[in-house]
């Protein structure tokens, strides 16, 4: 099973437990609380709550969902923020221990969750942000279950912290498409390494701009690690003469091949594996479980086993990024694995600049890297 986050509103969010964040009496005020009330019907609803009587903060218990398209209601109660030194983020911490082991009890295979406390309560969103993914996080280590975070607009969903403003500032140094139209005039659309378009510029039938596309600390970085002068200003490349991100995604592994204490016959000796099988060997070379690895991808369990029965399985690209997490793959290894399955990192897309950032920062959790992926509005890994 998986995490995921999407942005609707929760009273209508199809799920085994939805989980509202309510009233410590029996009684609905505003919020949340109130919006799950409307929706599932508040006389009913508000006499099976009545049966419960108080509830403490960061408990929880459960009622049926009457008009809701679900099995539960699992209401608990997350504390008023005060000044962060009154043990809030504890209590919300424990809202959402507490409403994942009721699930957990009740025979749920989904659960969907508010910002708990964020809203009448004033608990700062970024706090129950993290707070959230790490809740989920130890919980999907050795329990399936589907967790849904569901933020009903963009203004409930702010990221900040050092970590994740660094993604922006990345972004915006790496990001080639919007350089292209002022500095080259070939606009935002040009076909830049996309599909079967090379790393470096290259692309089928096309030209190479390599030393205008790239920045300078990337162009560095390539020369110092393979010995090559500079690229030159333009070459002519016909559809022979270029193979494909796989055979790039090999050569730039052998590039920094030295550099990751690799040898070229070590590289050499899987050149000719598949992505199935690269992956499996990786995840025996790591000594690492299959079960620890798709959990850490956010993959599926019948979708892992689809993988491994099949020798000639191709990911989509997302998949293929989630393993590389999963696995904690340098970019060197990265790119190599993305090669065997047909693919590239590329420097005009958001989403691999935010796959590339994290990898940089050895941060290969992948829900925390769905977060700054949902904030910029690119598909998260594993769902």
């Amino acid at each position: 099973m998986s995490f995921q986050i999407i942005r609707d509103d929760i009273t209508k969010v199809s799920a085994d437990a939805i989980v509202n964040t309510a009233n410590p009496k029996p009684e609905y005020a505003g919020g949340t609380d109130y919006a799950v009330y409307m929706a599932a019907g508040s006389d009913e609803l508000l006499k099976e709550r009545q049966k419960i009587g108080d509830i403490e903060t960061g408990q929880a218990a459960a009622t049926p969902s009457f008009a809701l398209d679900a099995k539960y209601i699992i209401h608990t109660v997350g504390p008023a923020w005060v000044d962060g030194g009154h043990g809030e983020r504890e209590a919300v911490r424990s809202c959402y221990e507490n409403s994942l082991r009721l699930a957990k009890e009740l025979g749920c295979e989904s659960i969907a969750f508010p910002l708990i406390a964020t809203g009448v309560y004033g608990f700062p969103k970024a706090d129950a942000l993290q707070i959230a993914v790490s809740v989920f996080s130890e919980f999907l280590a050795d329990t399936d279950m589907e967790i849904i975070l569901v933020v009903f607009d963009e203004a409930s969903f702010v990221l900040s912290g050092q970590l994740f403003s660094g993604v922006d500032a990345f972004i915006d140094e790496n990001y080639v498409s919007e350089r292209l139209d002022s500095e080259y005039g070939l606009g935002a659309s040009a076909p830049v390494a996309h599909g079967n378009a090379l790393p470096d510029g290259r692309r089928k039938g096309g030209r190479l701009f390599a030393d205008s596309l790239f920045h300078p600390r990337r162009k560095e970085a390539a020369r110092a690690e393979t010995g090559t002068a500079d690229f030159a200003d333009e070459e002519v490349f016909d559809d022979e003469a270029c193979t494909g991100a796989p055979l790039m995604a090999v050569s730039m592994a052998m590039a920094g091949a030295e550099k990751a204490g690799r040898s070229l016959d070590d590289l050499m000796a899987h050149v000719s594996e598949t992505w199935q099988q690269s992956l499996f060997r990786l995840i025996d070379e790591k000594g690492y479980t299959d079960t620890e690895v798709y959990k850490r991808a956010n993959i599926d369990r019948k979708l892992f086993s689809k993988i491994r029965s099949n020798a000639e399985y191709q990911p989509k690209k997302i998949t293929a990024v989630a393993f590389a997490l999963a696995l904690k793959l340098n970019l060197d290894e990265t790119r190599d694995l993305l090669g065997r399955a047909g693919y590239a990192l590329s420097p005009s897309s958001r989403f691999d600049l935010i796959i590339e950032y994290f990898i940089e920062q050895e941060v290969y959790d992948t829900y925390t890297i769905n977060l700054a992926l949902f904030e910029h509005k690119q598909p998260l890994l594993g769902v």
